[in-house]
């Protein structure tokens, strides 16, 4: 019976010391590096010499990074909670759906998902090219006259978020769809039974059921949000005036442009506490919600 529990003991080592070790490599070491070389005024390769807390008290006295937080909620505003809702709105309407229509439907809304960034940025700013823009017309029609938007301080901020919403909300109604299908149909067919009405049985048996997959699906946006780089720098460099400019752009300019690791290691730091710090309120607020 000893040599069988070590026996299972050794196989579960066996199995877990792996992914320990890939942790330990790709997260806890450079999350280690990284705090280090931000008490420090290292260059981008180098260890630099201490310098204590002054990395921070530079980046707290730096208008830049007022801005790029004040962008980076502004984001989390236009895109956290109403990505989250489009998600659920397609997936009750793709549920209803079935066989190959359901799945051609399905595809359609994941296809973006599985496009590079480039493409998807190719993509938006030829549909919104001041001059020759299909999506311009629309435009055109709401304000008398077209707008570059990728270069207008208004519009730039929600043009981005729209091609965010737009590019990832696939992976997000398949997460919905597949939270739907795990509802019994049983609970559906009782409350018929009992008389309600399809608005009753999505606020009584729906939703409640579908409140951890929400949950999740609102972590997974707030920390991915709170990441934005690519489609910034890809449509915008983070202008005009900086109206679009976000924490991933201070670390890129800091340590590639400006080869100031240790400064880049700090802004790099404060964003990494700061999505860990929402994403845990989140997480139990969310927690609470739930059991009510």
């Amino acid at each position: 019976m000893l040599q069988n529990r070590r026996k299972h003991v050794l196989t579960a080592y066996t199995l877990v010391l792996p992914f320990i070790a890939i942790f330990c490599l790709v997260f806890l070491y450079p999350a280690f590096r990284i705090a280090q070389l931000s008490l420090t005024d290292s260059t981008l390769i180098g260890d630099g010499a201490f310098v204590g807390l002054d990395n921070f008290r530079k980046l707290l006295g730096d208008r830049l990074f007022w801005t790029s937080l004040k962008n980076n909620g502004y984001f989390l505003a236009l895109t956290v909670v109403p990505t989250t809702l489009i998600a659920l709105g397609i997936a009750l309407m793709v549920n209803r759906l079935s066989g190959r229509l359901q799945a051609l439907i399905l595809a359609l809304f994941f296809l973006p998902y599985v496009l590079p960034v480039s493409v998807v940025t190719t993509i938006w700013l030829w549909l919104l090219d001041q001059q020759f823009g299909v999506l311009q017309n629309v435009i055109t029609f709401f304000t008398g006259r077209p707008i570059p938007v990728f270069k207008h301080p208004v519009w730039v901020m929600p043009a981005i978020a729209v091609v965010t919403i737009w590019w990832t909300n696939g992976f997000n109604v398949l997460l919905f769809l597949a939270g739907l299908r795990n509802i019994p149909q049983d609970l559906y067919e009782a409350s018929a039974l009992d008389g309600a009405t399809r608005r009753q049985q999505f606020r009584r048996v729906t939703w409640p059921l579908l409140w951890p997959v929400t949950g999740l699906v609102l972590t997974l946006q707030l920390i991915l949000q709170l990441k934005l780089f690519d489609q910034v720098y890809l449509l915008s460099e983070g202008g005009p005036f900086n109206s679009s400019y976000v924490l991933l752009m201070m670390v890129y300019r800091a340590a590639f442009q400006l080869n100031q690791g240790g400064y880049a290691s700090a802004i790099a730091l404060v964003l990494f506490v700061l999505i860990m710090g929402l994403s845990v309120l989140q997480f139990q607020l969310l927690r609470i919600g739930g059991r009510r």
